[in-house]
């Protein structure tokens, strides 16, 4: 069966990258949701799906120390956040290039600032859905915790002030290369950036408003209005109503259905023109064994959606 995907050759290669990394934030436990979702038989399903699936084992990050690692002005943790989402851009860019499906599991959304480096260093023209109750677009600022996690997006567009720290990553992303489905918990700093950037994002309000089936219409036509351009799917669990996936760091009630988050997955694979997928912040230390277990089922579901599982 010859694949659909336009920018990934056949044989369909996924590479796994596990990233058990939690340094963008405060709470512990996000560093183990890749090594959970991999042990829950991840890899097997995907091979089931028809992939050829290469894991070389989760990106321990040894090497990268910031023992000293004060804050700068806000930003909490900014040598160690940045070297490792350097490390994750270059390792997900030399898959991306190769012709190859980076699955980056996390770990907590700062590392999108390398994943989605590392597919617009392979891709540059490719637009990206961020799938999240956050907005992500804090900058040093208008952030109020300082967590890293919180400010990926306006790395990546270049907006806020400039860190040396941070001089590797190249603001590659175009405002109109992003669009935004499932927020409901925007800082009033971040509501300003989306505004004065008129960056398209779909809130729960729309959501519930059109469907998720015309949301993701719209967001195509917003990003991609000729289907034609690599599609980086970064999908954050708290995404999700806390009630289908309770083991997150930053549960915010409301959020989209279980059928929502893996129709977004489907409707994105049906394009053929996904070429990297990022699973963020299933946390399996913050809530009780069943809820962990549910919440790392249902990201690994999404993964397999995301890959070409369908219903029939």
């Amino acid at each position: 069966m010859s694949s659909a995907h336009k920018f990934i050759p056949d044989p369909k290669t996924v590479a796994i990258v596990g990233c058990p990394f939690s340094g963008g934030q405060h709470r512990v436990g996000v560093d183990e949701g890749p090594i959970h979702l991999v042990n829950a038989g991840l890899t097997n399903q995907l091979t089931e799906l028809g992939w050829n699936v290469q894991f070389d084992g989760h990106h321990q990050f040894e090497e990268i120390s910031a023992a000293s690692d004060p804050p700068i002005g806000k930003l909490r943790n900014p040598r160690l956040v940045s070297k490792v989402t350097e490390a994750v851009a270059k390792t997900v860019g030399a898959y991306a290039k190769k012709g190859q499906l980076p699955v980056t599991l996390g770990g907590d959304h700062s590392l999108a600032l390398g994943t989605i480096s590392g597919t617009l260093s392979a891709h540059p023209d490719a637009c990206v859905f961020w799938i999240d109750a956050h907005a992500d677009i804090n900058t040093a600022e208008t952030t109020d915790s300082g967590n890293i996690h919180g400010m990926p997006v306006s790395f990546l567009l270049g907006l806020g002030p400039k860190f040396a720290e941070f001089a590797w990553v190249k603001p590659a992303l175009k405002t109109s290369r992003i669009v935004y489905i499932g927020l409901r918990d925007i800082d009033a700093g971040e509501k300003r950036i989306l505004k004065e950037n008129n960056i398209k994002a779909f809130s729960m309000h729309e959501v519930d408003k059109y469907g998720i089936g015309k949301v993701v219409e719209m967001a195509l036509d917003h990003v991609n209005p000729n289907r034609n351009l690599p599609i980086h799917l970064s999908f954050d669990v708290d995404a999700l109503d806390p009630s289908v996936a309770p083991s997150t760091g930053t549960p915010v009630r409301g959020g989209l259905t279980f059928r929502e988050g893996h129709y977004i997955c489907e409707a994105l694979h049906e394009t053929g023109l996904l070429v990297a997928l990022d699973l963020m912040e299933v946390n399996p230390s913050l809530a009780d064994a069943a809820s962990v277990k549910q919440t790392v089922a249902v990201g690994c579901s999404l993964v397999r959606a995301a890959l070409g599982e369908t219903l029939l």
